[in-house]
């Protein structure tokens, strides 16, 4: 028999919190991976396999964040620990958007919430369960269609939870991801770029072919607000991405958050496209306006998505169907790779689009 002292030795602090839920979870309906049961001997135990080579031996990136199957239906979900007196708004802003009918409406990419439990003996921690979602830079990018597609939900996004007054105030990134439309294998949870069970490289059509959706996620700093109230101020708060040139020129000095999101986005587009792809030149003038160091010569988000439908308005299929090259994928057999799924799709008259002109 393994010890609990000697099973707690695998794994992180903030591991062995969720480890100490795995029951109260399990009641609430959420399983979480053998690594987090009570129960739990590593599957490596006397045998000559290495720890970071088996399923559960892979620890959690993310402090906060873990993933669990839904015992109802088996959906894979993720569970987010929060702590209410930092964070009181989340729960409130991700439920408004959860909630009919905005949930029901397709320009919606805020990652609904499905459950909210009170952690036991904690009433300053909840965990609030979403859709299990993914890095939404990977797989790279192949066409121009499938750079139109993420880019359109996004705008489309965004404008969204401006149109209902609320301001994400970290819109980096990090903070958008996907779900799994393209992949054949179910994802490892710690480690994306494997099989849920460890043993391959997880599989994955193009987005072209099954097309994800693109979601916003944390909603930890942001805030509704009335909607007489059109020019709101709040202090700077910094999100993930420090680079924010009002908050650095002036950090006291209280701003309208809405023009803020607008250069989060445009630089978590320039950081995702711009910076690593050839091929999408198209964005280079929206992105530069969203990045405008002055706030108030920033495009909002209703002019911005309209400027984009006259973009890709102007694009013929064939420019939808072309190339654009990551840094890393610009070998002759990436190129040949590219064409060889080109002419199957133009064959086989799969869209390069999967968005409506609006």
């Amino acid at each position: 028999m393994i010890s609990t002292s000697a099973v707690h030795s695998h794994l992180s602090e903030y591991e062995i919190w969720w480890k100490n839920h795995y029951q109260f979870l399990t009641e609430k309906g959420y399983k979480l991976r053998s690594r987090y049961s009570p129960d739990w001997v590593p599957s490596w135990t006397n045998t000559n396999k290495v720890d970071i080579n088996c399923e559960d031996g892979i620890v959690s990136p993310h402090y906060l964040v873990l993933d669990a199957r839904r015992i109802q239906d088996g959906a894979r979900v993720s569970l987010k620990r929060i702590d209410v007196s930092r964070h009181p708004y989340e729960i409130e802003i991700g439920r408004y958007f959860s909630t009919l009918p905005l949930s029901n409406d397709p320009a919606n990419h805020c990652v609904p919430i499905y459950d909210v439990l009170e952690a036991p003996g904690d009433e300053h921690t909840a965990i609030i369960v979403m859709p299990l979602l993914r890095d939404a830079t990977d797989p790279y990018f192949d066409t121009v269609g499938e750079v139109v597609d993420c880019i359109h939900q996004l705008f489309e996004g965004l404008r969204f939870m401006h149109k209902h007054h609320v301001a994400h105030r970290d819109c980096m990134q990090l903070n958008i991801l996907m779900d799994d439309s393209m992949f054949i294998d179910p994802w490892h949870a710690s480690d994306q770029y494997m099989s849920e069970d460890y043993k391959r490289v997880a599989r994955h059509r193009s987005r072209t072919k099954s097309p994800p959706r693109y979601y916003y996620i944390d909603f930890g700093i942001s805030r509704q607000y009335e909607a007489s109230n059109t020019n709101p101020l709040e202090e700077p708060i910094f999100g993930g991405d420090k680079e924010v040139p009002e908050f650095n020129e002036d950090n006291f000095k209280p701003r309208n958050p809405f023009p803020t999101d607008v250069w989060y986005l445009g630089h978590a587009i320039q950081e995702t496209f711009l910076e690593h792809y050839s091929g999408v030149e198209f964005l280079n003038d929206l992105v530069s306006d969203m990045m405008h160091s002055d706030p108030a010569q920033r495009p909002n988000m209703d002019e911005i998505f309209s400027r984009f439908q006259v973009i890709r308005q102007g694009f013929s299929s064939w420019k939808l169907r072309s190339r654009v090259a990551h840094d890393e994928e610009k070998s002759v057999f990436d190129f040949l790779v590219h064409w060889t799924r080109r002419i199957q799709y133009i064959v086989r008259r799969i869209s390069p689009t999967h968005t409506s002109l609006s």
